[in-house]
């Protein structure tokens, strides 16, 4: 079997706000002094590494541990769009508990068809998919047989890791991401992807 292309999938930082259950959507969230620090962590893990690419998304929260591993290779973060956060729309920086008092009906909704049903002037969970799986798959058509570094978000890490393991978009919640969280998944030349490595902790 060709040797694959492997992707080390990372979650940014705690972020400011993380005490409460919110959305921040692609609010530029800056990270908490744990958050500063877990980026730091994660760009010591890759030490020594060989990383053909370190791509990430525009994002500070994501941005700060893409430039701190760029920096240890003195290499160039990469940033893309497309791997920003799901858009929430008027949903940002309000926390759940405010959504479900404010508007309790589409809050149903969506939780009933989180795949389609989209925040008022925001995406779908598959609207975030389709901006997403062209991303990814440029970058991993990039560097066959390379090891890259992606650094994302909670919503675009389970829908990657969603489609590595062939799992529909509305299992979104089956899979955990925590904060400076580190994934590894590799791509095999004829379309396989197996996940080596699900949600480890700093």
């Amino acid at each position: 079997m060709h040797k694959p292309t492997r992707l080390h999938l990372l979650r940014h930082g705690q972020v400011e706000g993380f005490a409460q259950k919110r959305y921040n959507g692609q609010a530029d969230v800056p990270l908490t002094s744990l958050g500063q620090r877990q980026s730091a962590a994660l760009a010591d893990r890759f030490q020594g590494m060989e990383l053909a690419g370190i791509y990430s998304s525009d994002l500070s929260r994501c941005r700060t541990a893409a430039e701190q591993i760029a920096q240890r290779h003195q290499a160039e973060p990469l940033y893309r769009q497309q791997l920003r956060e799901l858009d929430i729309g008027s949903w940002e920086g309000q926390t759940w508990q405010q959504l479900q008092q404010q508007d309790p009906d589409l809050w149903q909704a969506r939780l009933n068809d989180i795949v389609h049903v989209a925040p008022p002037g925001g995406e779908s969970l598959l609207q975030l998919a389709e901006r997403v799986r062209p991303a990814i798959s440029a970058i991993v058509a990039a560097h066959p047989g390379d090891e890259l570094v992606v650094v994302g978000h909670g919503g675009v890490n389970r829908v990657i890791l969603l489609d590595a393991i062939g799992a529909p978009l509305k299992r979104l919640f089956h899979i955990e991401q925590d904060y400076a969280c580190h994934n590894i998944i590799d791509y095999y030349p004829d379309g396989i992807a197996v996940v080596k490595q699900l949600n480890r902790p700093i």
